[in-house]
C-alpha cells in the first residue's frame, strides 16, 4: 500500500537568500534517508514561502523493504578442525548470532574464506521510521546561520510555530524543539492567521490559494513578474530586467500585492546607478524606464498583504524612499567638491589587511604589476593602464561608496568621467571588479582586464605570503574566485603569460610582508591555480583525466594549457584514438624508473628501431613547428603517425635487452618520443581513476 507524505514547517520569516539552499538540503537529506531505509517512494517536491517550508513525496510505501545481509565471523581454518568439526570459535560465533552451527555458511572475503551467517531483517513501519528520522533531518538542514529560542537546545533558522507531518492522512508523531507535529496548518499571518486541518497536499495547497498564498515559488515569481509588467505598461513604461531582485522579492512575500509610487523628478539628476541602488538594494523596489531606456521617477513595491487604502501605503513607500534619496544626494554633492584623484592619498589611512598594509600600498603594488603587463600585451595603452590602476580604488573614500558599498567601481567610473578622465580609464575603474560572482561578465576592455588581473594576483600572493590560505569551504578573501577570474580573463583575451613569472613578480613586490618561505608560497600558489583550472574545465564537460593529463605535462601558461586541452579533447573523437593511446602509454610505462641516457643513433641496428627513429625525427620536426604556432591539433595528427612504428618496435625487439648499451639506447629512443608526447599531455594519465573521482 502506498500513500502521500506531507511535511510543512511553519516558521517566522526566513531570510530570502536562505530558502533555495535549504530546500536543496532538505531534499538531499530526505532522499538519502529513504534510500538508506529501503523505503520505496515516488517524486519528491519542495515548495516555500517566507513562512513555510513544504515537502511532498508521492507513493511512499507503508513499510520499508526487508533487508538481507551477511555477518562474518572467524576464518574457516579457525572455525573447523582438520576433521571438519566445528571448533569453539564457530560455536561461540553461532551462539552470538542466535543460530546453530549448522546455519553457518562460508563467505569469501579479500582476507580469505570466513564463516558467517546470512540474515533477513524485516521491514519496519514507515511512520515509525519517519518519527525518528524527521527531527534529525530538520536539525541538519543547511542554513548559513541558525539560532536557539526560548531555553531550548534545538537550533533552526528561525523559531518554529507549527509542523504538519502526515502520511496518507495519518499524523506522524514527533517533537522538534517545543513543537509537536500534527495536522494543523496556519494561513496568512495578517489576513487569515487562524489554523485549519490538513489531510493531503492538495488540500493544503487549495486552502492557502484561497487565502491568496501561492506556495510554488516559480509560479509566485511569474505572478510578480506579470503584475509588475502590466502595472508599468499602464503608465507607458517598462521595468528594468533584474532576475536577482525578482528572486529575492519572491521569497520575501507569501501573497504579492504590487503598488506603484513616485519620487521627485529633481532626484533624476543623480546617477541612475545611485537611484537604482537606493530602490533595489535598500527597498526592494522595481525601477522603471521609458522607451529609450532612461530611468523614470516611478517605482513598484511589492506588499505582502492587500491594503485598504493604497494611497496611505503609497505615501509610506514614497516617504521612506525620499529619505534614502536625500541622503544619496547629500553624499553625491559632497563627493563632487573634489576630484576622484585627490582621494588617492586618503587610501593611506585605509587598512587593506593588518598583515598586508594599507589600500595605498596595495595600489602601489598592483599599479607596478599593471604597468609591466601592459608593456607585454598593450604597450600603447601603458599610460592609461597605470592611470586606471591608481584611480580604481579611490572611490572607497567617497561618501556614496561608504553609504552604498555595492557601488564601488561603478561610482568611481562615473566620477572619473565627470573629472574628464579618458573613457577607457573610467570604464576600467568599473570593469576591474569583474567578474564579481560565478557567471558574471568578464572585463571587455584591455585596460580593465589588465588591472583586474594585477589587483587579483596581488591579493592572492599577499594572502598566501602571510598564511591566509583557503581551507575546506572557508575562503574569506575569495581567493578561489580571484584565481578563477584571472584564468578566465587570460583565456577571454587570449593573453599568454608565464604564471611562474607573474607570481614571482607579485611575490617580489610583497616580500617585505612575507612570513613564509618564498619557494613554498610560490609552489602553493601555482598548485592553487592548477586546481582552479582543473575544476573549472571538469565542470564544463571536459573529462577530468584529460584535464589532469594536460596540466601534469605543463601549467605555466593558461592559454597554452587550454589550447592543448581543446586539441586533445577533439583528437579523442578519432575512431582509432584508443589504439593510439595504448602505444603512447606503453612508451610511458616502460620508462618509469628507467635511468636517463643520451640517444646514440649508431647503436640502432634492428629495422624496427631504425624505422621508429627515422619516423620520430620526421614527426618531431613537424610537431616542433606546430608547438611554436600553438597548433596542437596538427601536432597530434602527426604524433598519431607514430602508432604503427611504435607497435612494430615493441613486437620486434626486446627493449630490456641483455646488452646494457643496447638496452640503454632503446630506452633513450623511447625517452625522446616520450618528451615529444609530454609537450601536449601526460598520456599515461588518460583513462586513470581520476576520470571517476
Amino acid at each position: 500500500m502506498k500513500g502521500e507524505f506531507l511535511l510543512e514547517i511553519g516558521i517566522e520569516e526566513i531570510p530570502a537568500g536562505y530558502i533555495r539552499p535549504a530546500l536543496t538540503s532538505l531534499t538531499e537529506l530526505f532522499s538519502r534517508f529513504l534510500e538508506n531505509s529501503l523505503i520505496a517512494h515516488g517524486r519528491i517536491e519542495t515548495f516555500a514561502t517566507p513562512r513555510r517550508l513544504i515537502m511532498r513525496v508521492s507513493d511512499v510505501t507503508e513499510k520499508s523493504d526487508s533487508r538481507t545481509f551477511e555477518k562474518t565471523g572467524p576464518p574457516v581454518t579457525s572455525a573447523y578442525d582438520s576433521a571438519g568439526n566445528p571448533t569453539k570459535a564457530a560455536v561461540g560465533f553461532a551462539r552470538s548470532q542466535g543460530v546453530t552451527v549448522e546455519d553457518l555458511i562460508k563467505i569469501q572475503t579479500p582476507k580469505g574464506e570466513v564463516v558467517g551467517v546470512r540474515k533477513v531483517e524485516e521491514g519496519c513501519s514507515t511512520i515509525e521510521a519517519l518519527s525518528t528520522a524527521i527531527p534529525e533531518i530538520l536539525e541538519r538542514i543547511y542554513f548559513p546561520k541558525t539560532m536557539r529560542w526560548m531555553d531550548l537546545d534545538t537550533r533552526f533558522v528561525r523559531p518554529i510555530h507549527w509542523i504538519v507531518a502526515i502520511i496518507d492522512g495519518a499524523t506522524i508523531p514527533f517533537v522538534f524543539g517545543n513543537v509537536s507535529s500534527g495536522n494543523l496548518s496556519f494561513g496568512h499571518r495578517f489576513v487569515h492567521p487562524g489554523s485549519f486541518p490538513v489531510s493531503s497536499f492538495q488540500e493544503l495547497r487549495q486552502e492557502l490559494a484561497r487565502q491568496g498564498i501561492e506556495i510554488d515559488f516559480e509560479k509566485r515569481s511569474e505572478i510578480i513578474r506579470d503584475k509588475v509588467k502590466r502595472m508599468a505598461e499602464s503608465e507607458g513604461q517598462t521595468p528594468f530586467e533584474d532576475e536577482a531582485l525578482l528572486d529575492e522579492v519572491t521569497f520575501l512575500v507569501e501573497s504579492p500585492y504590487p503598488i506603484m509610487g513616485s519620487f521627485s523628478k529633481d532626484f533624476l539628476d543623480l546617477p541612475a546607478s545611485i537611484l537604482i541602488t537606493c530602490m533595489k538594494k535598500h527597498q526592494r523596489y522595481f525601477c522603471l524606464q521609458d522607451g529609450q531606456g532612461r530611468i523614470r521617477n516611478r517605482f513598484i513595491a511589492i506588499n505582502n498583504t492587500p491594503v485598504k487604502d493604497e494611497d496611505i501605503s503609497r505615501r509610506g513607500h514614497q516617504r521612506v524612499l525620499k529619505a534614502r534619496l536625500e541622503d544619496a544626494g547629500f553624499y553625491f554633492r559632497e563627493d563632487r567638491k573634489q576630484p576622484l584623484s585627490s582621494r588617492l592619498d586618503a587610501l593611506k589611512g585605509v587598512i587593506f589587511h593588518s598583515k598586508l598594509g594599507t589600500a595605498f600600498e596595495k595600489v602601489e603594488r598592483f599599479s607596478c604589476l599593471s604597468r609591466k603587463l601592459a608593456n607585454i600585451w598593450a604597450p600603447e595603452k601603458a599610460p592609461l593602464v597605470e592611470r586606471a590602476a591608481l584611480l580604481c580604488k579611490c572611490d572607497l573614500e567617497t561618501g556614496i561608496v561608504y553609504e552604498f558599498p555595492e557601488l564601488q567601481g561603478i561610482i568611481g567610473s562615473y566620477y572619473a568621467r565627470l573629472d574628464g578622465e579618458a573613457d577607457e580609464v573610467a570604464t576600467a575603474i568599473r570593469e576591474h571588479y569583474l567578474p564579481t560572482r560565478a557567471g558574471d561578465n568578464l572585463p571587455e576592455g584591455l585596460i580593465g582586464a589588465i588591472v583586474s588581473i594585477s589587483d587579483r594576483i596581488d591579493t592572492i600572493c599577499g594572502c598566501f605570503s602571510v598564511g591566509l590560505v583557503p581551507s575546506g569551504t572557508a575562503d574569506p578573501y575569495a581567493l578561489r574566485r580571484h584565481a578563477l577570474s584571472i584564468i578566465q580573463i587570460l583565456m577571454r583575451h587570449n593573453w599568454k603569460v608565464d604564471l611562474r613569472w607573474l607570481v614571482d613578480l607579485a611575490l617580489g613586490l610583497v616580500q617585505s610582508k612575507m612570513t613564509r618561505s618564498k619557494r613554498e608560497v610560490e609552489s602553493d600558489i601555482l598548485d592553487f591555480f592548477k586546481a582552479r583550472f582543473v575544476n573549472f574545465h571538469a565542470g564544463r564537460g571536459f573529462s577530468l583525466d584529460v584535464v589532469e593529463a594536460v596540466v601534469r605535462a605543463d601549467f605555466s601558461d593558461v592559454v597554452d594549457a587550454r589550447r592543448r586541452l581543446d586539441a586533445l579533447a577533439e583528437w579523442q573523437k578519432r575512431d582509432d584514438c584508443e589504439s593510439i593511446l595504448i602505444g603512447f602509454k606503453r612508451v610511458m610505462n616502460i620508462l618509469k624508473n628507467a635511468p636517463h641516457a643520451a640517444l646514440r643513433p649508431e647503436l640502432l641496428h634492428e629495422p624496427s628501431e631504425v624505422g621508429l627513429h627515422k619516423k620520430m625525427l620526421s614527426v618531431d620536426k613537424r610537431c616542433r613547428d606546430a608547438f611554436t604556432r600553438g597548433d596542437y591539433s596538427y601536432a597530434l595528427e602527426n604524433m598519431a603517425e607514430l602508432r604503427t612504428p611504435i607497435d612494430t618496435f615493441f613486437d620486434s625487439v626486446l627493449v630490456m635487452a641483455e646488452d646494457p648499451d643496447i638496452r640503454s639506447n632503446r630506452l633513450a629512443l623511447l625517452a625522446e618520443i616520450s618528451r615529444l608526447f609530454n609537450v601536449v599531455a601526460d598520456f599515461s594519465f588518460i583513462g586513470s581513476t581520476a576520470k571517476n573521482n
